[in-house]
């Protein structure tokens, strides 16, 4: 990432700041824009939160604009467990797993230092099992994700961290907090900025990695223990994360192909990767606005993506929190219809669909959550939120990093860079209505 990928630098020890760095890492700290990036976030950083929630055993519920500290709508605050009870660093990328022989939860929370492994089945009272201690220094960039019951875990800005392979059914028998060690390791790559998993295929996407010119990076994990490389998606340079599905959407010509759908700094990137050794670029389209493409998702139809820009707040003229709409009725040819701006003016950063509704991570904003049932029309409305970093909604880098939403329980949970791991429950049944 041209900015965001360096800022974090400023959190890293001493000797992480003078890691090797190869040329598809890009934003090298002894640059001058590495250090001009480090030092805009030094002057955002606060120490981590260490607030402990009040009320009782239940949870806090969202009365009047409140819940506990935190100004929320629609979305009651069930548990808070600060970093000081996950492991310390600062948190970042968070995914979850549900236990499919017992139904648990749990999350999977990311920090500069590991990865936490929580167990959610008393959302009011979530127990730390343990860290998988970070593969050489440490990153405010940490990613991960979820495939037949194993964690795949990368670092950016990490020389040889890899691809982390963590069986997570070992979770079961944990009765006291851990330290753990990693059951695979791929070695293909160092530094990776993110990770995409294809569920259905199963191959992960590397991106931002020091290979495959910063494109997705393609792993098979179809034997979870014994990744092997799939092939690279290098045509149109860095992407800074995708999503990948077999493809359902109304596009008849790519029915049933396995598509990526790529946020490339200034461009939304459609690629066909149903041949991995031989991926083909579908379309490649700017925007009006465009200042750093950094994330979407598909609505479940596959009809339109919803995009979010890291810096077009922080250096456009308009501050509100942004979401573009794009229209993919062909593949070839998206379109973007139009764009919905929040009333809150903090950076957007990751975004979940899920039903009806966009599970948004924006920072000093919190967790937005809106309403896409009118998406065909380009508009996007409001329904709940929940402020983790109540001190302000500017355009910095604090509070809410990133949010997982699938859990069938119905609650939500959320990574902020000061707090911790924040577990909330939405009451959206007549929210919008």
């Amino acid at each position: 990432m041209k900015i965001v990928r360096t800022i974090g630098l400023a959190l890293v020890t001493a000797s992480a700041l003078v890691l090797s760095m190869t040329a598809a890492s890009a934003h090298d700290p002894e640059t001058a824009e590495g250090q001009a990036a480090a030092k805009t976030f030094m002057a955002d950083h606060v120490p981590a939160e260490r607030h402990a929630v009040t009320g009782t055993a239940a949870g806090v519920p969202c009365v009047n604009g409140k819940a506990d500290i935190y100004p929320c709508k629609n979305v009651d605050l069930l548990s808070v467990l600060p970093l000081s009870g996950l492991g310390g660093g600062n948190g970042n990328d968070i995914w979850g797993w549900t236990d499919p022989s017992s139904g648990k939860e749990y999350a999977i929370v990311g920090r500069t230092n590991g990865t936490a492994f929580v167990d959610l089945s008393t959302p009011t009272s979530p127990k730390f099992l343990g860290n998988l201690p970070s593969n050489g220094g440490s990153s405010s960039w940490r990613d991960m994700k979820v495939y037949k019951n194993h964690a795949f875990i990368v670092a950016d800005f990490i020389s040889g961290h890899g691809m982390q392979v963590f069986d997570l059914t070992r979770l079961r028998t944990v009765t006291t907090p851990q330290t753990f060690t990693a059951d695979a390791l791929y070695k293909e790559f160092g530094p990776a900025h993110n990770i995409a998993i294809n569920e259905e295929t199963g191959f992960a996407y590397a991106i931002g990695s020091n290979t495959c010119g910063g494109g997705p990076h393609v792993v098979n994990i179809q034997n979870p223990k014994a990744p092997a490389k799939a092939g690279c998606v290098s045509q149109d340079g860095y992407t800074h994360d995708t999503q990948c599905v077999v493809y359902r959407g109304p596009d008849a010509a790519y029915r049933g192909k396995e598509i990526c759908f790529n946020a490339n700094e200034d461009t939304l990137t459609i690629v066909d990767v149903t041949d991995k050794a031989r991926p083909v670029q579908l379309s490649r389209k700017g925007y009006s606005g465009a200042q750093y493409s950094h994330q979407g998702w598909l609505t479940d139809d596959q009809r339109y993506f919803l995009l979010d820009d890291e810096l077009d707040e922080s250096r456009g003229t308009d501050k509100r929190t942004k979401t573009y709409v794009w229209d993919l009725a062909k593949l070839s040819a998206p379109v973007h219809t139009g764009v919905y701006s929040s009333p809150a003016t903090a950076i957007d950063h990751n975004q979940y669909i899920k039903g009806r509704y966009s599970y948004q991570a924006n920072y000093q904003a919190g967790l937005r959550i809106l309403d896409v049932s009118g998406v065909a029309s380009a508009q996007l409305s409001e329904v709940g939120y929940f402020d983790i970093y109540p001190a302000g909604n500017a355009a910095n880098f604090n509070g809410a990093w990133s949010t997982y939403p699938y859990f069938s329980s119905g609650i939500v949970i959320v990574n902020g860079i000061e707090q911790g791991l924040v577990v909330v429950k939405p009451n959206l049944a007549t929210a919008g209505r």
